[in-house]
């Protein structure tokens, strides 16, 4: 008789064990993807590198991560997201220790396409688990936590990276965090269960393949693909690139003043997470709290690229960019939504290319913005240059989400009235 709740709080701490176990994994991710921000003017200055050479050093994690989607759609589906996640490890804890040891710019470039081939799974194979072992009404909540919690590594890309890189140095930092990586992997193989025995035949790779088409014409792909493309992009080639040079170059910031205020913004970014996939329930739709977040985005750049601000505005203007263009997680659920269950790995990772693939092609163009504009006779980036990559963010957005006016809403709270 009293077995029951015993029963449910170790099914509860079960579900939270794994939770977090997948969170950590996924915060390393975003620890690599993010960390070029704050050591980009140390990494220019000591190995001599244009604004299209550090725009290349960054965006090629998301070239690398980009590309190994649709590879990672069908391993998950064929193989199961924890075989996915422990394969690709052995990637990143190898890119990460080569860009520690790197000693010149191709070597930290095929650095961080080794990371991102080794972080390509660390945020699908989690939502697929998530999709699987919860209800279908949980999924936008659990992928809330999945990117907020996550966002841990975001905040550690800033000050504590600045602060460990004025310590021990940038090598010395990435080499700690290769060890920590392996320190995770090992709490995955622990945590995450053992992939139960599919209930039917696996499919022939025809069939798989197939499906792979198939997700691509689900209704509504498109417009919602255009959406993750540009979202995302612009939160990292902001706070991930060019934000810690901004706030140097245009507005006098050191590496510790730089590093908290990205810091800021990285935080309000993680609350904002929370707070937008926490109200899933009350916008009852994913289109509206995307508009709504898209928008304000769009308005935000235009200010940074139109008005002329002071480090004191920047501060509160990086605050509000990181809250506002959290809405990801509702689009992310958005996104799931379109795909019947056979089709979810491969879906939601087709919509991560979008994702991924935006940050890459979003950070290397903008690196050709920089350098159009030059630098000044300091020998600091132009201002102008900063003004073009707002302005072409902004546009880059506002243009997408004028298509995704056109998406079907299969929120569950309309299947439920």
């Amino acid at each position: 008789m009293n077995t029951a709740p015993t029963t449910v709080s170790s099914r509860s701490e079960t579900a939270l064990f794994l939770i977090a176990a997948l969170v950590a994994i996924y915060a390393i991710s975003q620890f690599l993807r993010n960390s070029i921000g704050v050591i980009a003017t140390n990494l220019a200055a000591e190995l001599d590198l244009s604004a299209t050479q550090v725009g290349l050093l960054s965006s090629t994690f998301f070239f690398a991560f980009a590309a190994a989607q649709i590879p990672v759609g069908i391993a998950i589906d064929r193989y199961g997201p924890k075989r996915a996640m422990l394969a690709t490890a052995v990637l990143a804890v190898s890119g990460t220790v080569l860009f520690a040891l790197a000693p010149s710019a191709p070597w930290l470039i095929a650095a961080r396409a080794l990371m991102g081939l080794g972080c390509s799974t660390f945020f699908m194979a989690p939502l697929v688990l998530y999709a699987r072992r919860f209800p279908p009404v949980r999924f936008a909540s659990l992928t809330s936590l999945q990117m907020g919690l996550a966002n841990i590594g975001t905040l550690s890309a800033t000050a504590p990276l600045a602060a460990s890189t004025a310590l021990i140095g940038w090598r010395e930092s990435f080499l700690a965090v290769a060890v920590i990586t392996v320190a995770v992997v090992l709490v995955i193989v622990w945590a995450v269960p053992k992939e139960p025995a599919p209930t039917k035949a696996r499919e022939s790779w025809a069939e798989t393949f197939r499906g792979v088409a198939a997700a691509f014409r689900v209704r509504s792909f498109w417009t919602v693909f255009f959406v993750h493309l540009t979202g995302y992009s612009c939160f990292v080639t902001v706070i991930g690139l060019w934000g810690g040079p901004w706030l140097t170059d245009v507005h006098g910031a050191d590496l510790t003043t730089r590093g908290n205020i990205l810091l800021l913004g990285a935080t309000a970014q993680m609350g904002g997470l929370l707070l937008w996939g926490a109200m899933d329930r009350f916008w009852g739709s994913y289109k509206k709290p995307v508009l709504i977040g898209g928008l304000t985005t769009v308005t935000l750049l235009a200010i940074a690229a139109f008005t002329p601000l002071g480090l004191p505005a920047a501060t509160v203007w990086i605050a509000l960019f990181g809250m506002f263009i959290a809405f990801t997680p509702i689009l992310t659920a958005h996104g799931k939504s379109l795909f019947p269950p056979e089709l979810t790995g491969r879906g939601i990772t087709l919509m991560n290319i979008g994702t991924i693939g935006g940050a890459f092609l979003s950070q290397s163009a903008t690196g050709g913005l920089m350098d159009l504009a030059d630098r000044t006779e300091s020998g600091v980036y132009d201002p102008e240059g900063y003004r073009l990559v707002f302005a072409a963010l902004a546009g880059w957005l506002l243009l997408s989400l004028v298509f995704y006016t056109r998406a079907i809403d299969l929120h569950p709270s309309r299947h439920a009235r």
